[in-house]
C-alpha cells in the first residue's frame, strides 16, 4: 500500500501541484517570519551587548519617592557620587552619562531620523582625553556650549562635514552648533536608523538634566575584579533611592526587551500565516476529495483484492504526507529567502538592521516541517475516510456515488445550529461592557456555520446570476449548472475566498469607523486654529508658548503642561493651562457644572476620573504638589474627556510655582483670521523654521489620524493578500481537476456543436460565478462582523459611528471577479484543447 501511495503521488503530480503551492506559501510565510524576526532580534541583541562592553556596574536612579511623599521626586546622581565611585577599590574608570531628545536638521531643514530615535548625549573624556564609547573618525570632541559631534551615519545623511554649522532642537528653540567631530558608535538605535549628537558634559547636563547631575554612572572594573565584587563595593556607598546593576544584567535585560518587542511582530505575522494555511486546508481537502472520486474504480478494486478500510485511509494519508513534506521543504527554503529579502528591504528603506548572520534555528526548521505536514495530513483525513467507505462493488462502476440527501440534511442542520449560535453570541456581545471574548467566540461559530451551510446557500445565490448568465447562451446555462452540480465542491472552493474577504472587509469597516470617530473627537473639542507640539510629543520649552503668544494675529493661546501630584493615596497628573484663554480654545461637553474661569484653586475633571473617584461638582481635593507642598483644589465642572483633552485641568498660575523645571506638552493657538496659510507661515517663522516642531491645524490632525489607519490597513491588505493568492490557487486547482473529471462530457459537447470558444466561455463563467459567490458571502459577513465590533468599540469611543466603505467594497467584489477570471485562464485553455474523440472514449 505504501508503494501504491507513492505511485499515485507521481501519477497525479500535476493535479497536486496547486496543493503543494498552497501549503508552500503558508509554510514560507511562517518560516520567513521566524527567520526574519530571529535574525533581527539576534542582530539587535548583539549590538546592544556591545554597548555594555565598557560597563561592569551601572548606578541608576530608582523609582523611590522622597521622604516627604512628594510624587515624582527622584534621587540625584551628582559629581560627588561619581568621584566616590571612582575611588572605590576595583574601579578602573567611571563615566557619567546624560541623554535626551535631540532633533537634527539636514541642510534642507528636514529632521534626520524618525524622531523617536533622535538622541543627544554627552562626550565624557577619560584620563587620556578620549571617550572609549565614541571613537572619533574625524575632527575632535565638542568642548564648548556651541559645539557638537555627530555619528558617522547621521553626518552622511545630513551631508555634513567637520566645520559645518548644524541646526538642532532639544526642547523647542532652534540652536546652531559647530560640528567639531564625526564619531563611530555601536548604539543599536543609531544602527536601526536613529541619530546621535554629542555635547560636552556641562552642556548636555544643562540641556537634559541639571548642572552637575547625571542620568547614570557607569563603572569599568579593574583587571581581576569581577562584576559581582565591584557591585558589592558600589552598594556600600549608594545613597537612598539609587541602585547598582551589573553590565551583564543590563545586557540581559536589554536582550529580553528586544526579544519581547520581536514577539509582538512575530505573533502578528504568524497570525496572517495561519489564515493563509487555514485557507489552504480547503484546497487540500478539495483536491483529495476529487482525487478519491476520480479513483473510485481503482480504490474499489483494491478493496476487492483484500485491502482493508484502514489500509485505504492510510494510503491516502501517506500521499498527503509526501505532498506535505515536499511543500514544507520548498516552503522552508522559500521562507529563508523571504527572511533575507525582508532584511534587505528594511535596509533599502532606511530602517537599518545591524549587521549579523541570517539566523535559521533548529526550531524554525522543525516548525516549518511540522506545520506543512500536519496541515496537509489533517486536511486529507476526511477524504481518506470517505475513500475507505467505497464498497468493492463500486469497481463495476466508473462514477462514484454523489453525496446522499440525508448527509446534506445533517450538514445543513449542523450549519444552521452553529450559525444561529454564532449570530446570537455576536448580538449579545454588542450589548456587553466587555464582550470581546463572547464576540470572538460568536464570530468563530458564525464563520464555521456559514462554511457548513455554503452548499445550501450556493443554489439560491448562484440562481440569482441566471438572468445574466443566459445572456451568454448555452455556455452561460452550462456554467450555472456546473457551478451547482456538486455543491460541496463549490462550497469548499468559494469558502477559501470568503474567509479572506471577510477579514479584509471587517477590518476596513472597523478601521474607517474608528478613524472617523477619533477624528471627530479630536477636532470637535478644539476651537483653536493650531496645535503646536514636538514631532515626537516630547516636552516643549516654555519659550515656545511665549514666542507664539507674541506673534501678530494671535488672539488667544494656551500651553498644556503636565505635573504629577498626590491626591489621596494615588498619584494623578495635573494639566496646567492658560485659564484666561482656555475657554476660547476648546469646546468641552460638560455633564456637571461649567468651565467658567479657571483661576486660584478651581479645577475641572473628566467624567471617567470623576466616576472612578466618586468626585462631583463642589468636591474639594487635598493635593500634594510635585515640590511636596500641600494645597486644595475645588472641582467646578465635570466634562467628557477625549484623546486630546482629559484629566484634571487647572490654571498654570496655580501649578507653575510648584514646578522646578516647567515644560509644555503642546500649545494651542487661535488667530484673528482662522487657519490660513499666511497664519501658519507666520507661526513657523516665529519658531525659526524648527524641524522638530509641528504646527498642525484641524485638517493636519485629521490627516495624521487618517495616515495612521491607512498605513495599518495597507499592511493588513498586503498580509491578507497571501490568503487571496492561496484562494486563487484553489479555484485554479478545482477547475483544472473538474475539467479532467468532465473530459467525456466536454468531448460530447464538442461533438454536438459547442466550439472551443464556447467551452472556454463556459469554464470562465463557472469560475466567475463561484468566485463572486465567495466574494458576496465574504463581504456580507465582513460588514456584519465589522458592525458588531463597532458596537463594542462605541462603548469606549462615544463619537464612534458606522462608516460603510462602499467604494472599497466595490473594489473587493471586483477583485473577487478578477480572481475568477484569472483562475480560469489555464483550465479554460486546457478544456478547449481536449481532443473530442479521445475525450468521449475516456473513462
Amino acid at each position: 500500500m505504501f508503494r501504491t501511495a507513492l505511485r499515485n503521488v507521481l501519477a497525479h503530480k500535476a493535479r497536486l501541484l496547486m496543493t503543494v503551492l498552497a501549503v508552500m506559501l503558508g509554510v514560507a510565510f511562517v518560516s520567513g517570519t521566524l527567520v526574519f524576526t530571529s535574525t533581527l532580534s539576534d542582530a539587535l541583541q548583539n549590538t546592544a551587548r556591545k554597548g555594555f562592553d565598557n560597563v561592569d556596574v551601572a548606578i541608576q536612579r530608582g523609582g523611590a519617592e522622597r521622604a516627604d511623599g512628594a510624587p515624582g521626586a527622584r534621587p540625584a546622581l551628582d559629581q560627588k557620587l561619581l568621584e566616590t565611585a571612582a575611588h572605590l577599590p576595583g574601579a578602573a574608570s567611571v563615566t557619567g552619562t546624560v541623554s535626551g531628545f535631540t532633533a537634527i536638521a539636514d541642510k534642507h531643514g528636514t529632521m534626520i531620523g524618525d524622531g523617536f530615535s533622535t538622541l543627544g548625549g554627552n562626550y565624557f573624556p577619560g584620563p587620556n582625553g578620549t571617550d572609549a564609547r565614541y571613537p572619533m573618525r574625524s575632527g575632535a570632541a565638542p568642548k564648548g556650549p556651541h559645539e557638537i559631534a555627530l555619528d558617522a551615519h547621521t553626518a552622511d545623511r545630513g551631508g555634513y562635514k567637520v566645520g559645518d554649522t548644524v541646526r538642532i532642537s532639544v526642547d523647542g528653540p532652534v540652536r546652531e552648533q559647530k560640528l567639531t567631530g564625526v564619531f563611530a558608535t555601536d548604539d543599536a538605535r543609531v544602527g536601526a536608523g536613529g541619530s546621535l549628537a554629542l555635547f560636552d558634559t556641562a552642556t548636555a547636563q544643562k540641556l537634559f538634566a541639571a548642572p552637575g547631575r547625571f542620568d547614570e554612572i557607569d563603572i569599568k572594573a579593574a583587571p581581576g575584579t569581577s562584576q559581582a565584587a565591584l557591585k558589592d563595593a558600589v552598594e556600600k556607598v549608594l545613597p537612598q533611592g539609587t541602585e547598582a546593576t551589573t553590565g551583564r544584567q543590563l545586557a540581559d535585560e536589554q536582550a529580553k526587551m528586544i526579544a519581547q518587542s520581536m514577539d509582538g511582530m512575530k505573533t502578528g505575522l504568524l497570525g496572517f500565516a495561519a489564515v493563509a494555511l487555514f485557507v489552504g486546508i480547503f484546497i487540500i481537502a478539495n483536491t483529495f476529495t476529487m482525487l478519491v472520486a476520480q479513483r473510485t474504480k481503482e480504490l474499489a478494486l483494491l478493496r476487492a483484492v483484500g485491502a482493508s478500510r484502514r489500509q485505504i485511509t492510510r494510503s491516502v494519508l501517506t500521499e498527503a504526507f509526501v505532498v506535505g513534506a515536499v511543500a514544507a521543504v520548498t516552503g522552508l527554503l522559500a521562507g529563508i529567502g523571504i527572511g533575507a529579502a525582508l532584511r534587505s528591504l528594511m535596509n533599502a528603506t532606511g530602517a537599518k538592521v545591524p549587521d549579523g548572520p541570517l539566523v535559521i534555528s533548529p526550531s524554525t526548521i522543525l516548525i516549518a516541517l511540522v506545520v506543512g505536514i500536519v496541515v496537509t495530513v489533517l486536511a486529507a483525513w476526511l477524504p481518506g475516510r470517505r475513500a475507505a467507505k467505497i464498497p468493492p462493488v463500486a469497481a463495476m462502476n466508473s462514477v462514484h456515488a454523489t453525496a446522499t440527501t440525508k448527509s446534506l440534511v445533517v450538514r445543513n442542520i449542523i450549519g444552521a445550529l452553529f450559525a444561529g449560535a454564532g449570530t446570537a453570541a455576536v448580538l449579545v456581545a454588542t450589548g456587553m461592557s466587555d464582550g470581546k471574548v463572547t464576540m470572538g467566540v460568536g464570530a468563530a461559530l458564525l464563520l464555521i456555520g456559514v462554511f457548513v451551510l455554503t452548499p445550501l446557500l450556493s443554489r439560491p445565490l448562484i440562481a440569482l446570476a441566471s438572468p445574466v448568465l443566459r445572456l451568454f447562451g448555452i455556455s452561460g446555462t452550462l456554467a450555472r449548472q456546473n457551478a451547482v452540480r456538486n455543491p460541496r465542491r463549490t462550497a469548499a472552493t468559494a469558502s477559501a475566498l470568503m474567509i479572506g474577504l471577510t477579514l479584509i472587509t471587517g477590518l476596513t469597516v472597523i478601521a474607517g469607523s474608528v478613524q472617523q470617530g477619533i477624528d471627530k473627537m479630536a477636532t470637535s473639542a478644539l476651537k483653536a486654529d493650531y496645535v503646536v507640539s514636538m514631532a515626537t510629543r516630547s516636552p516643549l520649552s516654555p519659550d515656545v508658548a511665549k514666542k507664539l503668544a507674541a506673534v501678530d494675529g494671535v488672539t488667544a493661546s494656551s500651553p498644556l503642561r503636565n505635573s504629577p501630584a498626590r491626591i489621596g493615596a494615588d498619584t494623578e497628573y495635573l494639566t496646567g493651562v492658560n485659564g484666561k484663554d482656555f475657554g476660547r480654545l476648546t469646546q468641552l461637553d460638560f455633564t456637571e457644572g461649567a468651565l467658567g474661569t479657571l483661576d486660584g484653586d478651581r479645577a475641572v475633571v473628566d467624567t471617567f476620573l470623576a466616576e472612578k473617584k466618586g468626585w462631583h461638582v463642589g468636591s474639594r481635593l487635598p493635593v500634594t504638589f510635585e515640590d511636596g507642598k500641600k494645597g486644595t483644589l475645588a472641582i467646578g465642572g465635570i466634562y467628557q474627556g477625549n484623546e486630546v483633552i482629559r484629566g484634571i485641568i487647572l490654571d498654570n498660575g496655580t501649578l507653575a510655582p510648584h514646578q522646578k523645571h516647567a515644560t509644555d506638552m503642546q500649545v494651542m493657538v487661535k488667530t484673528a483670521h482662522g487657519a490660513t496659510p499666511e497664519a501658519k507661515d507666520s507661526l513657523v517663522k516665529a519658531l525659526g523654521k524648527n524641524p522638530a516642531i509641528t504646527v498642525a491645524d484641524k485638517k493636519d490632525v485629521s490627516n495624521a489620524i487618517a495616515q495612521t489607519f491607512t498605513l495599518m490597513l495597507n499592511m493588513v491588505y498586503g498580509l491578507l493578500a497571501m490568503a487571496v493568492i492561496v484562494a486563487v490557487l484553489g479555484v485554479i486547482n478545482t477547475l483544472a481537476m473538474s475539467v479532467f473529471e468532465r473530459s467525456q462530457e466536454i468531448g460530447m459537447l464538442r461533438a454536438i456543436g459547442l466550439d472551443r470558444r464556447g467551452i472556454k466561455r463556459m469554464v470562465r463563467l463557472e469560475s466567475l460565478v463561484i468566485s463572486l459567490f465567495g466574494g458576496v458571502l465574504g463581504i456580507g459577513l465582513g460588514v456584519f462582523l465589522g458592525w458588531a465590533a463597532g458596537e463594542l468599540i462605541s462603548g469606549s469611543l462615544p463619537t464612534y459611528e458606522l462608516v460603510m466603505p462602499w467604494g472599497r467594497m466595490t473594489v473587493f467584489l471586483a477583485v473577487a471577479a478578477l480572481v475568477g477570471v484569472l483562475a480560469a485562464l489555464w483550465p479554460a485553455r486546457r478544456a478547449a484543447k481536449l481532443n473530442m474523440l479521445q475525450a468521449i472514449k475516456a473513462e
